[in-house]
């Protein structure tokens, strides 16, 4: 029986499932990889680091799956949008130790997004009218200025996706989704735009043909030069020659393994650290303060506008450790086997959410708005907190940092929709979204049924169907995800509750407001 394989790299670890072709998990693994945080926004992480855990996960994968390694008919990669720096023959250019990754939410090109806004060039109306220092050329913009000897020695600049598929397959061709989505190339007309580079900045990498940064552009599940490569098949288990697909963002890859066989009608809510909405139209919808639109950026032959939160699991981690009965609550959950914010889910099981919250209200945007807004500046707010220091207070932080999040969903949605573009349900992904109870504040929040894939892991399988492309056990991507991806539950809307939520929401836009103006003060 034919199986295949999904990498997924996301911030705190590597992951490997093993899946049959009918989209069935048979085996998977993890292994965690290293995040080092710093002054200034600093986020960094080791491409070795990242490689070895991969390999890890795919050992541990294929060993709990019992399947015969000769067996994998294709890989497929998905990964943050990191940016990977490699020096000549492709070893590792580190802008500190061993650390050659500048991770995505570092925020260390803030100046430098905000000079690239100020100049706005037309291909900032594909990224929602402004960059984000989460994108690319900001933080190469930053390297030039701040490290411009190693800038200087660098052979190739890659997202972190084309650097695993570099490794695996020795193929430098860069997914359409990665340079597309993070790095400005216009996917719709299959080019980089020399202006843009000249007039940030940049003009080097214009003048040498793009050759540090990508060439040859291809959409994903492309197979990759000859397959693994013999060093990159030691490294992994599997045999020389495996098929290897061009991959996909990591929550790209989760929008693929879940949207099934009507992805128009379906936003796909990647739901882990930070958020991710993905949004698939026939024609580019511009979208203020919304990524994109970008052209097949996640399934071919459709427009993807992607917007989301910088912080989503990461935001309710932070808030609620600021509540003094956090420590105990950890140690709690701790012994129960959970996480702090899974933990929590379960003590509000059976409440009532909005009586919980009642006058708490939480704007949970720690490291700033992504979309709509666009606004890398504004922080978090909390209002209503009072004395009270017991377990029951920092469910009710717990519920109301969903909450927030929710209205923030909510506000994304409602932004697309005045450009005419409408979905009719939520499809959720993550590891942060997989409670009943999580899934059911989206749908009353939002007012549009959630609905959840039949997978457990949509990233893996999204990156699963990518190598089943590569490897030819389906045609394409969009008969991929039809024959793999399919939905299970939907959490439909209270229209008691999301009447009541109405109101929350006017007051979350007012704080929001509030903390744009009052960043600066």
């Amino acid at each position: 029986m034919g199986c295949v394989i999904g990498i997924d790299v996301g911030t705190g670890s590597a992951r490997a499932g093993v899946f049959d072709l009918s989209g069935a998990m048979l085996g998977s693994g993890k292994c965690p990889i290293a995040l080092h945080k710093g002054a200034g926004g600093v986020v960094e992480q080791s491409s070795e680091d990242i490689w070895n855990a991969v390999c890890t996960s795919v050992k541990a994968a294929v060993a709990q799956a019992g399947v015969d390694p000769a067996s994998v008919q294709g890989i497929g990669f998905d990964a943050t949008c990191s940016l990977v720096i490699l020096g000549q023959g492709g070893t590792p250019l580190p802008v500190a130790e061993d650390r050659n990754i500048i991770v995505w939410m570092d925020h260390r090109a803030l100046d430098q997004a905000q000079r690239i806004n100020a100049m706005g060039h037309d291909v900032l109306s594909y990224v929602g009218g402004r960059i984000s220092p989460e994108m690319e050329t900001p933080k190469l913009l930053w390297l030039k200025e701040n490290m411009p000897d190693l800038y200087g020695k660098a052979w190739q600049f890659m997202d972190l996706t084309d650097f695993l598929t570099w490794r695996a397959s020795g193929d430098l061709a860069r997914s359409i989704c990665t340079v597309t989505c993070k790095w400005t190339y216009l996917g719709h007309e299959g080019r980089w735009d020399d202006s843009y580079f000249h007039a940030i900045g940049l003009g080097d990498l214009a003048d040498q043909g793009f050759e540090r940064i990508g060439r040859n552009v291809v959409e994903a599940g492309t197979p990759l030069g000859t397959g693994l490569t013999d060093a990159a098949a030691a490294d992994l288990g599997l045999p020389v020659g495996t098929p290897v697909g061009a991959g996909l963002i990591d929550a790209h890859a989760g929008g693929i393994g879940s949207v099934g066989d009507d992805p128009q009608a379906r936003l796909a809510y990647v739901f882990g650290t930070s958020s991710c909405t993905m949004t698939s139209t026939s024609e580019p919808a511009f979208v203020s303060g919304v990524w994109g639109p970008y052209f097949s950026a996640m399934v071919p032959g459709l427009w993807l506008n992607e917007g989301g939160q910088s912080a989503a699991g990461a935001a309710i981690d932070e808030l609620i450790l600021h509540h003094p009965y956090a420590p105990q609550a950890q140690e709690l959950a701790d012994q129960a086997g959970l996480s702090l914010p899974d933990w929590l889910a379960q003590q509000a099981e059976g409440c009532d959410v909005l009586e919980c919250v009642k006058g708490l209200h939480v704007v949970p945007e720690p490291i700033g708005n992504r979309a709509p807004h666009a606004d890398p500046n504004t922080r978090a707010v909390i209002s209503g907190i009072g004395m009270a220091r017991d377990q029951q207070s920092l469910v009710a932080l717990y519920l109301a940092s969903l909450c927030g999040l929710g209205y923030g969903l909510r506000q994304i949605i409602e932004a697309q929709s005045r450009t005419g573009t409408h979905v009719q349900e939520v499809v959720i992904s993550g590891g942060a979204g997989k409670s009943a109870l999580v899934r059911q504040v989206l749908a009353d929040t939002t007012g549009l049924p959630v609905t959840a894939p039949t997978t457990d892991e949509p990233v893996l399988l999204g990156s699963a169907i990518l190598g089943a492309v590569a490897g030819k056990a389906h045609a394409d991507v969009t008969s991929g995800m039809k024959a793999m991806s399919s939905l299970d539950q939907v959490y439909r809307p209270d229209p008691t509750a999301v009447a009541r939520h109405n109101a929350r929401f006017a007051i979350y836009e007012d704080l929001q407001a509030t903390a744009r103006s009052a960043v600066s003060i």
